[in-house]
């Protein structure tokens, strides 16, 4: 099953084993709120929360034919989602934080799962990346780190599980791609113009 079924799934029963313990306590501050199915707004909310805002998505339009570009811009917004978790963290705690640290790591996924998409699809297709996999794979390490220092906690326990795994997926398709790039181009160099720029096939 994959990473984002699994959580919708495990989020699903977390919210109902919550729901029977808080469902008397609606009036409360911080209790479940009447709503939908009596889930509370933010899982619907969050449920439909696309992982990338709009601008990022154009982003990656604008590097589609560019392969180490748009690998940098998926570090990019890792970075960002990392550095959100690192600030709620670090900085003095505020109400709704495990709630904001849960949704940065569920994004974290869905973006890392798109990366790991683009590698495969890079090396079926032979596609010069080696310029960025370097770069990749010294912030996979940052990423690790920072998804390990919050506390434990019920909120993103399972979240956290589910971004350690991606982090380690990504790892292991990274330095894949690395030896299989150096083997690959070693034996086919990429073609280059009377610039000596790569021409990208």
């Amino acid at each position: 099953m994959h990473r984002r079924s699994i959580l919708a799934l495990s989020l699903v029963v977390l919210f109902g084993l919550t729901l029977r313990s808080l469902g008397e306590k609606a009036g409360a501050p911080g209790s479940l709120r009447p709503g939908s199915n009596g889930l509370p707004p933010a899982f619907f909310a969050q449920r439909d929360q696309d992982a990338l805002s709009q601008a990022e998505i154009e982003q990656l339009r604008d590097t589609n034919r560019m392969p180490n570009e748009r690998v940098l811009a998926f570090v990019k917004f890792l970075d960002e989602r990392s550095e959100t978790i690192r600030n709620l963290v670090t900085k003095p705690r505020r109400p709704g934080r495990e709630q904001d640290i849960h949704d940065a790591m569920e994004q974290f996924v869905s973006i890392a799962d798109n990366l790991e998409d683009n590698l495969n699809e890079y090396s079926t297709r032979h596609r010069d990346v080696r310029k960025a996999l370097p770069k990749l794979l010294r912030a996979i390490d940052r990423w690790s780190s920072i998804i390990k220092s919050p506390p434990d906690d019920d909120a993103y326990n399972v979240s956290r599980k589910l971004t350690l795994e991606s982090i380690r997926d990504l790892r292991e398709d990274t330095e894949h791609l690395i030896e299989e790039q150096r083997v690959w181009f070693a034996a086919h160099p990429p073609q280059k113009d009377a610039e000596g720029n790569v021409v990208e096939q």
